[in-house]
């Protein structure tokens, strides 16, 4: 598991952990029955609050991605390759609702969006 926190980001630390950790999941990086290390674990390493830790996990949980075996603790969702495929895809078109919503608010027609995300891209 490799996460990179930034401190700077306008992103919450609980959401950049929930996103970098299901990214590697649903990639494949993270292979069914891993095991992560355990919140408080995961907390000192990353210099960051149990909270927080905890946050990003109970979301990963939420959504299926891992489950947890009291006493053991959390592991990845033995997912197949439709199932993985289907919640990356709802991750995305959840993550585009929000940011075509900002698109419109300038006005943009969907062929500027198109443009402005090639050149990004």
């Amino acid at each position: 598991m490799n996460i990179a926190i930034s401190n700077t980001s306008e992103k919450p630390i609980y959401q950049q952990l929930f996103e970098q950790i299901s990214a590697q999941i649903l990639k494949g990086e993270l292979e069914s029955g891993y095991s992560l290390p355990p919140i408080r674990q995961a907390a000192t390493e990353l210099r960051v609050s149990i909270i927080t830790v905890k946050k990003a996990w109970e979301e990963l949980e939420r959504l299926g991605l891992i489950y947890t075996v009291t006493g053991k603790g959390c592991f990845v969702t033995d997912l197949s390759s439709d199932e993985m495929l289907q919640k990356r895809n709802e991750m995305i078109q959840k993550q585009m609702i929000i940011d075509t919503s900002y698109y419109k608010s300038f006005g943009l027609t969907i062929e500027e969006v198109i443009e402005l995300l090639k050149d990004v891209y």
